[in-house]
């Protein structure tokens, strides 16, 4: 068991009675992964993003629980949904017409006066893992904030498992890649 995370098996358990009727059941079934979906989606859809397509992920989930065979981990099944909630997201909005908008100056130059005033590298981080391609951004999520195995990951992305270890490896050099190009001269020099 991973740290502060449930069984695989016991998740699975849950799922299946749930499927059955047992509210309980999917009540733990639903607080053992929210946390865990929610970052996950953040990651591939944003934060202010992430709320909504977890519910939709655990709408979707639910719909199919009676027919859910427990071929695979519930964990792993939910994140591929999740993952299908994310990329029907990202459809849709590349989809949808932009409006013309006439931008406020004034919080615009509030907004980068914050983010030049201290960078917090967390939020760095999340920001270059945001600049991934997709499929890498995915698999490195995956396997390195949600601590799946790659097999797992192989599962919720639907690929082999040499595929997402590639992806993961490549996702690691374009992380350092931008970090360095982030750092810069400035970055480097901190007072204080």
């Amino acid at each position: 068991m991973r740290k502060g995370v449930v069984d695989d098996d016991q998740v699975t358990r849950w799922a299946q009675d749930a499927g059955q009727g047992d509210r309980q059941a999917a009540t733990a079934f639903v607080r053992a992964l929210q946390d865990q979906v929610w970052r996950f989606l953040s990651h591939l859809a944003g934060p202010g993003e992430a709320e909504d397509l977890t519910q939709e992920t655990f709408l979707r989930a639910f719909r199919s629980l009676p027919s859910f065979a427990g071929r695979s981990s519930a964990r792993t099944w939910v994140f591929t949904i999740a993952r299908r909630v994310a990329v029907d997201h990202v459809r849709t909005a590349v989809a949808r017409p932009r409006t013309a908008s006439v931008p406020d100056w004034q919080a615009a130059a509030e907004a980068a006066g914050a983010i030049t005033a201290g960078i917090d590298e967390g939020v760095t981080l999340h920001r270059l893992i945001a600049g991934l391609i997709r499929e890498r951004r995915e698999a490195f999520v995956a396997t390195h904030v949600l601590g799946l195995s790659y097999a797992e990951a192989a599962d919720v992305c639907q690929c082999p498992v040499g595929t997402i270890r590639s992806r993961v490896a490549r996702a690691r050099e374009d992380l350092v890649t931008a970090w360095q190009a982030d750092s810069g001269p400035a970055r480097g020099k901190r007072t204080g």
